[in-house]
């Protein structure tokens, strides 16, 4: 059985509130779980002490049993201290599309012969 601590959804429409949960993969996202180990209210400030409740200890003991963590519960236990996770990095990302780098292309050929033909007048 493959166990993940997630993140369950509730509260109203457009109004997110969630409960940090231990449930098998192949559950539902808010449907059965097996423990709940805290809340997170996404709408609170940054800053705000009960923005994330959650009991570490029981976290602890879940992950040494060899439940995975989703991305966004590994960097809420990244904030708290209890796990160590990598940045991640996507240099390509940034990068134009195809189109984009053509037309960039196209506009420097046209520059770069514009200069060349204006000193020979």
């Amino acid at each position: 059985m493959s166990l993940k601590i997630r993140l369950a959804r509730g509260g109203a429409k457009k109004r997110p509130y969630y409960r940090i949960v231990v449930a098998d993969s192949r559950m539902p996202r808010d449907g059965r779980f097996i423990e709940k180990l805290g809340i997170f209210d996404p709408l609170k400030a940054k800053d705000a002490a009960d923005r994330l409740v959650l009991d570490a200890e029981k976290a602890k003991a879940w992950i040494a049993k060899g439940a995975q963590p989703t991305d966004r519960i590994a960097r809420l236990l990244d904030g708290l201290g209890l796990l160590k996770r990598e940045a991640h990095n996507n240099p390509q990302k940034a990068q134009p599309k195809k189109k984009a780098q053509e037309r960039a292309a196209a506009a420097a050929a046209k520059a770069g012969a514009g200069e060349e033909a204006a000193p020979a007048a």
